[in-house]
């Protein structure tokens, strides 16, 4: 029992002992706040950073910027797996629908769109009557004719994507939303041609053309 006694009486006593030693070394060595603790696996919190352009010996290469593995797709980008050329555009008008709805907001932008990069080859109403065609370039063809008008949404995208004979393609300055954006607007002008031409076959005080019966 005076043994039990003991060892009760000596663990209190020890671990007083401990924290009065703790104490008295925090008061004497003190802590500068100014200064950061000491860290443990420095390297876990600040790694060692290489410029783009940087020599790097992680990679068998040297090189620090690396190609992207095969098959990776940019964010917010959707792959297009067709290529220029007209059997290329014949698929893309079988394969591929709009997937953007005609709505007014989408309509107005496809117009700002075509007045930026169409109007000036294909003329305000698409019946390729713009700018260019005064000054020596070639017009093209109207959206408004029949071959225009039976072409597959998926047909224009491509033409608007890659081209087509004097046509560039605009694939780095038109996003793939607002292509399919424009392609609806050029289907709102055709159909307003439809209408006009309509009108004016209805319409008894049209003046005949030249040389009509």
């Amino acid at each position: 029992m005076r043994r039990l006694r003991l060892r009760s009486t000596l663990i209190p006593a020890a671990l007083l002992l401990l924290i009065g030693l703790l104490a008295g070394l925090s008061l004497i060595l003190g802590r500068d706040f100014s200064q950061p603790n000491l860290r443990f696996l420095p390297e876990m919190v600040t790694s060692v950073p290489y410029d783009s352009f940087d020599d790097n010996p992680v990679f068998a290469d040297g090189k620090t910027l690396q190609r992207p593995v095969p098959g990776t797709i940019a964010r917010g980008h959707a792959p297009l797996h067709f290529t220029a050329g007209d059997e290329e555009a014949l698929r893309a008008g079988r394969e591929l629908a709009n997937p953007v709805a005609a709505t007014p907001e989408v309509l107005a932008r496809g117009a700002r769109l075509y007045v930026a990069f169409c109007q000036v080859c294909h003329g305000e109403t698409g019946i390729g009557d713009g700018t260019v065609t005064t000054r020596g370039f070639p017009p093209p063809p109207s959206l408004l004719a029949a071959k225009a008008r039976n072409l597959p949404d998926g047909q224009l995208f491509h033409i608007v994507t890659f081209g087509q004979n004097n046509m560039p393609p605009y694939a780095a300055m038109i996003s793939p939303e607002d292509r399919w954006k424009v392609t609806l607007y050029v289907r709102s002008l055709q159909t307003a041609g439809l209408q006009t031409s309509d009108l004016e076959a209805s319409d008894p005080q049209t003046p005949a053309a030249e040389g009509a019966p």
